[in-house]
């Protein structure tokens, strides 16, 4: 839900968060702007993915044979998808390419599985990795982390220099799914989508963090997201 909330936040103007059925009432509690659908088989989430413009694949997604047949679907579809979490485990697991526009964000540790190297090698040379990933996925990359680097096959690689350590909390990651699919779902390019969407996501928490780094949450960055998102941050 974090990540259907960033999106609303960043501007999209409709949002559907697809779900197990027990799921769908706390979720609609939790944030009544997003429409929750239930899906059940690969027809539904079929449909839903067909139906929009982008997808955010993967935060709270689980590995489960329910949600392998999700993320299965999605990849068949033709719709744009920014890959997080399990999505990214999936894909570590199953190399399935997709028919539509993909923007993968890694952390270090979902780097390495990815490339069957340790997180202590991605982080050693965080460009070589990004790059490495960008092309063996044929994907946007957003390698997170401090000075996140986003990279795509055939690109010059840009670092992002905001952000602070208190933004090494869960959860942080499903806001910048949110973001860049957002950022997707209005016009900009994949590339763009995550630059841009990474830059926003680490502004938003640098303003949050005026108050102090300790204790800083996921949800303390949506309203500065809204207000850098209309103060021609993203025009």
């Amino acid at each position: 839900m974090l990540t259907a909330e960033a999106a609303l936040r960043s501007g999209a103007g409709l949002v559907q968060v697809a779900t197990r059925a027990e799921h769908v009432a706390p979720l609609l509690a939790r944030c009544p702007e997003a429409m929750v659908r239930s899906v059940q088989s690969d027809e539904d989430i079929a449909a839903l993915a067909d139906a929009a413009n982008v997808v955010a694949l993967g935060p709270g997604l689980g590995q489960d044979p329910w949600a392998q047949q999700l993320w299965r679907a999605v990849l068949a579809s033709d719709s744009a998808v920014v890959i997080d979490a399990d999505g990214l485990n999936l894909l570590a697991a199953n190399h399935v390419p997709t028919r539509g526009p993909r923007v993968l964000t890694p952390h270090p540790g979902e780097a390495g599985r990815l490339l069957g190297m340790s997180t202590r090698q991605v982080q050693q040379d965080r460009l070589a990795a990004a790059d490495a990933l960008a092309k063996r996925f044929d994907a946007v990359v957003v390698l997170k982390g401090a000075g996140s680097v986003i990279a795509a096959p055939h690109a010059v690689p840009r670092i992002i220099d905001a952000g602070n350590p208190g933004m090494a909390v869960g959860g942080m990651g499903d806001l910048l799914t949110g973001v860049i699919a957002a950022l997707l779902a209005q016009g900009w390019s994949p590339f763009d989508a995550a630059s841009l969407g990474a830059l926003l996501h680490a502004c938003a928490g640098d303003a949050a963090a005026r108050a102090g780094e300790r204790g800083l949450l996921p949800t303390d960055l949506l309203p500065e997201l809204r207000r850098l998102a209309n103060a021609g941050a993203i025009a």
